[in-house]
């Protein structure tokens, strides 16, 4: 025991080190493959310095804009309404450096194969350090697919896209880059936006005012926002500005900050629209038709972010039962934390690699068919799955930690409160499984796609051939509404599984025991005795 000096009362020992200062992208072998086999290997040196700073100032930066959530403030001290969201200056440099390094814009505004894969990295790597700030740039990212389809909205589209931050409260012109909000969702309907009741009044110049409100309205300190509103052809489409382009605020009043369960460091409101100027994009009556481009984009990035949490829980679970020790050796030596330790890392490398396997279908889609047809079903597979698994998936990482991963000095309970966000975002489970029912029945170049994707590696596994043919047989019976989501499980898995098997992951076959073989429990250690679950984690975490 170390000497004590005067008033201590203790040795502190048998403490793991801080996490903070890993590389997040040395430390992450199966992203690097990843990027490296979905066509983003000329990215690989700014990946990594991103994973350097995400891993070190990103990572600390992500607490303190956390801990200083966001405030609201409608009016100045002498009673102008400003409808004004205070952030503390750890948000505007995540924003930043995110911003600067391509995380809402690399694949726009370097427009060369692979540039979306790579963005998605950097997307999965950012999400890690800090959540929230996903949410705006997430939206800035897919809604550039929805404005350049007006080519008197390039300027927007641009800045958008552009690698810089700007957060003053000016008109765009003033600025180099700007962010971009969405407001969707009202009172009386959440997923059926048909339902919406805001009112777009068409002007004599061609403009429409809004009239009405919006429930959640996110990122409201954005520059400009994309909104749903009934104009006399129907819904449609508008981008709403915050500024007007004289310099005066737009119609529309902040009520309040929605008090949510997670996602603190970013802001999520409710508006009263007021008359507020708009410009249609799209035709009327085909809102939702015009936004499409974006559900692509941000189911996407709901999968990237899922990924991203189970990663960064996975890390610290890793690093903390490597560095304390109990009965006289380490956590992770113990076989039954081992078993857990090494499902979690099979679960998180399966959906890491599946997201950039929807990354390059994203990245290909504009100029190939199959794989639009690919991107077009597995963001909806994805989306719902992976989604789906986050929550229980840090959940158990908690436990590694015991009564420390339910304290907020470390990232623990933030992922916990974040997990839910993007299962319930963008369309919630059965939302995203009735579309996949929706694509299997009515696209006609859909199931062609899956069955060449599955059937690339038929022969390789005997389980995976046999769980495929049975999905084959219950696609062929045509499945009802009530088992959407048993047939999206399905076949969330044996994609995770046929990329695994493409990529030669040495965890391909205990993914496909385990998840697709019944070699399995319900709950996270359950797999097989004879698995290697050193190599396992040796592979997760250096």
């Amino acid at each position: 025991m170390p000497e004590l000096s005067a008033f201590e009362t203790h040795a502190v020992t048998n403490q793991p080190p801080p996490f903070g200062g890993r590389h997040l992208w040395a430390d992450d072998l199966a992203l690097a493959e990843a990027v490296q086999r979905e066509g983003g290997a000329a990215f690989v040196p700014r990946l990594a310095v991103y994973g350097g700073l995400a891993g070190d100032a990103l990572y600390r930066l992500g607490f303190d804009a956390n801990r200083d959530r966001p405030r609201l403030r409608t009016h100045d001290a002498q009673g102008h309404r400003i409808d004004t969201v205070e952030f503390h200056p750890a948000y505007h440099a995540l924003m930043e450096a995110a911003k600067s390094h391509g995380v809402a814009g690399l694949s726009w505004h370097e427009p060369v194969p692979g540039a979306h894969v790579a963005r998605a990295a950097l997307s999965y790597l950012h999400h890690q350090a800090e959540a929230g700030t996903s949410c705006p740039l997430t939206m800035t990212h897919a809604a550039v697919a929805v404005l350049r389809q007006d080519p008197l909205l390039a300027e927007w589209a641009d800045k958008a896209a552009a690698p810089h931050y700007d957060p003053r409260d000016v008109p765009i012109a003033d600025k180099a880059g700007i962010t971009l909000g969405m407001g969707m969702t009202e009172k009386q309907g959440g997923s059926d936006v048909r339902g919406n009741t805001t009112r777009a009044e068409p002007q004599a110049d061609g403009s429409y005012a809004l009239v009405g409100h919006k429930w959640f309205f996110s990122a409201p300190m954005s520059d400009g926002f994309l909104v749903l509103a009934q104009a006399p052809g129907g819904l449609t489409c508008f981008l709403m500005p915050r500024r007007l382009a004289d310099g005066n605020r737009n119609a529309f009043h902040l009520m309040r900050l929605k008090d949510k369960l997670g996602d603190w460091a970013n802001a999520s409101s409710e508006i009263e629209l007021c008359g507020a100027w708009a410009r249609r994009v799209g035709e009327e009556g085909r809102g939702v038709a015009t936004i499409i481009g974006m559900v692509m984009m941000t189911r996407l990035d709901c999968m990237l972010g899922a990924a991203a949490e189970m990663r960064m829980a996975l890390a610290q679970a890793l690093h903390h039962t490597r560095h304390r020790s109990s009965f006289g050796r380490r956590l992770c030596d113990h076989p039954l934390m081992a078993n857990v330790l090494a499902d979690l890392a099979i679960e998180s490398e399966a959906a890491t690699v599946f997201a950039l396997r929807v990354a390059r279908a994203v990245d290909l889609a504009p100029q190939d068919a199959q794989e639009a047809a690919f991107a077009r079903i597995t963001t909806a597979v994805g989306k719902y799955w992976v989604c789906k698994r986050a929550a229980v998936f840090v959940n158990e990482a908690q436990e590694c930690l015991g009564g420390a991963g339910y304290v907020e000095e470390s990232i623990l309970p933030r992922l916990y409160r974040q997990a839910p966000l993007n299962s319930i975002w963008e369309g919630s489970g059965n939302i995203q499984c009735l579309d996949v029912l929706r694509a299997l029945s009515r696209e006609a170049q859909v199931l062609p796609v899956l069955e060449q994707e599955l059937g690339r590696v038929a022969g390789r596994d005997t389980i995976y051939d046999a769980a495929w043919q049975t999905l084959r047989a219950q696609l062929a019976a045509g499945p009802g509404e009530a088992q959407a989501r048993r047939i999206t499980e399905r076949l969330a898995l044996l994609l995770q599984a046929a990329v695994l098997l493409r990529a030669d992951s040495p965890l391909a076959a205990a993914f496909i025991r385990s998840r697709l073989g019944a070699e399995h429990g319900m709950a996270f250690g359950t797999l097989p005795p004879d698995l290697d679950y050193a190599a396992v984690l040796a592979r997760a975490l250096p």
